[in-house]
């Protein structure tokens, strides 16, 4: 009954936002993303203990201003998950441009199959979403909503243009099967997670449990792992979809090690994007929840 009641609350929102001008839409969204911040204390007191723990040089002021900045980026995003059945190959550029497009193109060409390493960073939802109305439908791995309803309404929105999302408890087998066939797959991957599945590798110079699946598949397949993150651009009242050169994997014989290595690799790329744009990033999460063995909780 409360997740029904949680979808009836939040339908008429999202068909507002996907209703008005999108200019409209996105000033409503960041401004309810506002009031979100300042209403929900717990996600506020995350994202400074993290902020904290990231930037320690940095002022409490210099802090909320950047965690402020997320809740303007989530805003901003919503209103355009919303508007998503308004795009068309013919207006998606009016919302997102791509940026190395080449760099993906020289990838996916080799047929070993593309891995996106990205992160919950600027617009996530739309960096698929729009490759997909380009003709480049890809593979999502995500972790399903807790609301079945609203999940079955965003999968909904993600899928129209091809893509297909893999659930996290079955992406494996998946991953597999899409290098097998040459295909491209996006997995976020900078969320928390805990052993097995994951191994500590440094996050702003501190252990983070971070999936390790990614790192293990592109060993086994030779398949080509390509940054790829959707910018806010501010100068251009744009998302730029930046794909950067496909990323050289470690080999030094020993997997275990290999493993650990790669998926450091991945995680410095996603830090120095998150460094360089540090209001677009999702610190809310607890991301260094799980603590190598002995050490104290950082929450």
């Amino acid at each position: 009954m409360r997740r029904k009641l949680e979808y009836a609350v939040a339908w008429p929102f999202i068909k507002l936002l996907g209703t008005l001008p999108r200019r409209w839409s996105r000033a409503f969204a960041i401004g309810l993303a506002q009031i979100f911040y300042l209403l929900h204390v717990r996600l506020r007191r995350v994202g400074m203990r993290n902020l904290e723990l990231a930037f320690p040089e940095k002022s409490p002021a210099e802090r909320a201003r950047i965690l402020r900045g997320e809740f303007t980026s989530l805003g901003r995003q919503l209103a355009e998950v919303c508007q998503f059945p308004r795009y068309t190959l013919g207006n998606v550029d009016q919302v997102v441009v791509y940026d190395g497009l080449e760099n993906y193109e020289r990838a996916f060409a080799c047929g070993k199959g593309v891995l996106f390493v990205t992160a919950h960073f600027g617009g996530w939802e739309l960096s698929a979403f729009a490759h997909s109305l380009h003709g480049h439908w890809l593979h999502i791995v995500m972790r399903p909503m807790d609301n079945k309803y609203l999940d079955r309404l965003i999968q909904s929105y993600r899928a129209m243009h091809g893509n297909r999302v893999v659930p996290k408890d079955d992406f494996v087998r998946g991953l597999l099967a899409a290098m097998k066939a040459g295909e491209t797959v996006g997995i976020l991957m900078d969320t928390n997670m805990t052993p097995p599945q994951g191994v500590f590798v440094d996050f702003f110079g501190i252990p983070a449990c971070t999936a390790s699946g990614l790192a293990r598949i592109a060993l086994r397949t030779d398949a080509a792992v390509v940054p790829g993150f959707t910018i806010w651009d501010e100068a251009i009242g744009k998302y730029r979809l930046r794909f950067d050169p496909a990323l050289d994997l470690i080999r030094t014989g020993d997997l275990e090690a290999d493993i650990v290595a790669n998926t450091q690799l991945f995680t410095k790329t996603i830090e120095d994007y998150v460094r360089k744009y540090p209001d677009q990033w999702l610190w809310v999460h607890r991301r260094w929840k799980t603590r190598p063995e002995g050490q104290p909780p950082l929450y």
